[in-house]
Formats: structure tokens, C-alpha cells, sequence
């Protein structure tokens, strides 16, 4: 897990699926079957207390943006008007577990 962004408004957390980690469970004398990686975002708008976490396309299509963010720096406006347009995707309420 790793902390991408963080104001008074919004976090950004990218959460890294363990994919080299083999599996210890096995089923009969067959080793499981691997399980799917799933790499992800998660958007969490302090402003509700609500959280939407991006995976699949939308997680790729999120990385693109913060890919050419990379190649050319966006001011702190640029990036909140972004987070909010996923902010509007946010149903799930913060919970600490």
C-alpha cells in the first residue's frame, strides 16, 4: 500500500496485489490454483467520508493519468478537480478496520 496524495479533501491510496507470493493452500496433493492480482486506487473524499476503490479498467485508465502526471507536474487544482470527478463515485462510507 502506498499513500499517492493527501490534502484536506482528498487521499489517494494505491494498494499493490501480493502477485509473487505463493500459495500455501492446497487442495488435496494439488497446490491451488493462482489467484488473480488485483492492483487498485482507492479515493477517499474527507469531505463525506466516503470511499471508491478503482480496479480493472478504471484502475488502468487512473494510472494512465498519473503516468502523464509524472511527465508534466499538475497544480493541486488540477489534480482535486480530477479527484472529484471520482468523488461522485464514492458510495461507501470510511470505516477504520
Amino acid at each position: 500500500m502506498q499513500m499517492l496524495y493527501d490534502s484536506d479533501t482528498f487521499a489517494v491510496v494505491q494498494i499493490h496485489a501480493n502477485a509473487n507470493e505463493e500459495s500455501t493452500i492446497e487442495v488435496g496433493t494439488l497446490p491451488a490454483p493462482p489467484q488473480l492480482a488485483r492492483h487498485g486506487f482507492e479515493i477517499v473524499d474527507k469531505r463525506s467520508g466516503k470511499e471508491v476503490y478503482l480496479d480493472g479498467s478504471w484502475a488502468e485508465f487512473f494510472q494512465q493519468r498519473l503516468n502523464v502526471w509524472q511527465q508534466k507536474a499538475p497544480t493541486q487544482e488540477e489534480v482535486e478537480d480530477m479527484l472529484e470527478g471520482y468523488a461522485e463515485l464514492a458510495h461507501t462510507p470510511v470505516s477504520v478496520h
